[in-house]
């Protein structure tokens, strides 16, 4: 029989000291109510650095970490700007935990991407709503576009968090700590009843799609992802499309038809305003509809 594939938290484990500083982070982590997926990110991060040198991370000299970090940035042809944050962030938190007379790190200042989200227009998102021909797909991509939910918010979707007599679902804390409210509309609140007839979840809106359970699992990002992308394919645009560039579709599209910024914040359970004021960068409509002024120079001809 194949034998399992350990995951890189599973080997690194398997390193002296990692067990404790997994235990110190995760315990931060839950009694500060941090977002679980931070977490994940974090010590997949760290474990990956314990994994690099054979060795727990805080036994690590300055010049190992700027070794890895350097190794980060030149492994590939294009570098994940992502994990390279994430690795510095995952670090830095686990230093804090850690007595600082010990130990004398200096970790890089993470530069603020300012770029402007992908945004895809009406009929991309059509397409690509229309792509998958399994009716659970469909709905999980409506979802994501339709209640601006992150994907893993989708998956902690519970079917006891949906209100259909009030056409609402509610979002519990995540990011930002705070529950929310977002309005289904009549178009979803119908498709999400039939799918509910016809698949019968359990607990979960989507449930994964392991077989033989016998306690109720959510769908996973990755299956989340995976649907999108193969989606995608479907779509006649050139545009990066993941699960995140219809959260950001999601609130253009509110800002284009008249909703204001302060309710936007609120659906997208931003904690700061300055979170969403980025989507007035890329919004197009009202007084602050944006226009060439070669099209009214020669429209006066």
């Amino acid at each position: 029989m194949k034998q399992k594939k350990l995951s890189i938290i599973e080997r690194a484990f398997e390193i002296k000291g990692f067990e404790d500083i997994y235990n110190l982070l995760n315990q931060d982590f839950t009694i500060s109510g941090k977002a679980r997926s931070t977490f994940k990110n974090y010590i997949n991060c760290v474990a990956q650095v314990a994994l690099f040198f054979e060795v727990s991370p805080e036994k690590l000299s300055q010049k190992q970490i700027n070794d890895f970090l350097f190794y980060c940035k030149n492994a590939h042809a294009s570098p994940s700007e992502s994990f390279f944050k994430h690795v510095i962030y995952g670090l830095r938190a686990m230093y804090k935990l850690i007595d600082e007379n010990s130990i004398s790190i200096h970790l890089p200042i993470i530069k603020q991407n300012r770029s402007l989200p992908v945004v895809l227009n009406h009929q991309e998102v059509k397409q690509l709503i229309a792509s998958p021909k399994c009716l659970r797909k469909r709905l999980i991509i409506a979802c994501l576009y339709g209640c601006g939910l992150r994907s893993y918010e989708l998956c902690n979707l519970k079917l006891a968090h949906v209100d259909f007599m009030r056409k609402c679902v509610l979002i519990t804390k995540q990011k930002g700590k705070l529950d929310r409210y977002v309005p289904l509309g009549e178009m979803l609140s119908r498709g999400l009843q039939k799918y509910i007839q016809l698949y019968e979840p359990e607990e979960f809106l989507f449930n994964s799609g392991e077989i033989n359970t016998e306690v109720a699992k959510p769908i996973t990002t990755g299956a989340i992802h995976r649907i999108i992308f193969k989606s995608k394919n479907n779509v006649k645009t050139s545009k990066k499309i993941t699960a995140h560039v219809l959260r950001h579709t999601y609130a253009t599209h509110l800002l284009e038809s008249g909703l204001n910024i302060i309710a936007l914040k609120e659906l997208l359970g931003h904690a700061r305003i300055e979170s969403t004021l980025i989507y007035l960068h890329v919004t197009d409509s009202g007084s602050s509809k944006k226009i060439s002024p070669l099209d009214k120079l020669y429209s006066a001809i």
